[in-house]
């Protein structure tokens, strides 16, 4: 592909996502030879992230989707899968309303988004994200999931 640059381009059609967040352009090199697509997205104010180390960071979307594509990204049937997860898990840790959150916090807020998505993604991720030291703990958790999947069916009738 040669190279050229984005305004070297026009958009020939654009389509919001279906929850809003998210603008995605079709578009086209000005010599018609190359198409691509580029996606925007609102710029949210800068949030930082505390470690368990003390160590602190600025919030990284990709970082983000990234840890969960290779931790439990084969338990999906696609990268927008992932995608959906964390665009919730995003918003939800924005709707906290922080300028600093505990990557902890971060953590569970993952295992509530695929404890409703994903039970063999939520097992997995609990499992490292809980540090499972038995089968035990495994099975807690299992468990645990159950009765969540339990009560949100209760809730729904």
């Amino acid at each position: 592909m040669s190279h050229f640059k984005i305004g070297e381009s026009k958009v020939i059609e654009s389509r919001e996502s279906q929850d809003g967040t998210m603008i995605r352009r079709r578009r086209v090199s000005l010599d018609g030879k190359h198409r691509f697509t580029t996606y925007e997205r609102i710029e949210r104010p800068g949030l930082m992230v505390s470690k368990r180390s003390g160590s602190r960071e600025a919030f990284d979307r990709d970082k983000l989707a990234k840890s969960i594509r290779n931790s439990v990204g084969k338990y999906f049937n696609s990268d927008l899968d992932v995608q959906n997860v964390v665009d919730r898990v995003e918003e939800m840790i924005y709707e906290l309303g922080k300028d600093e959150i505990l990557s902890s916090v971060i953590g569970e807020t993952i295992l509530n988004v695929l404890s409703e998505t994903n039970e063999m993604a939520y097992v997995r991720f609990a499992s490292v994200f809980k540090e499972f030291k038995s089968l035990d703990d495994l099975e807690r958790s299992i468990a645990e999931q159950r009765e969540r999947m339990k009560k949100r069916e209760d809730e729904e009738k």
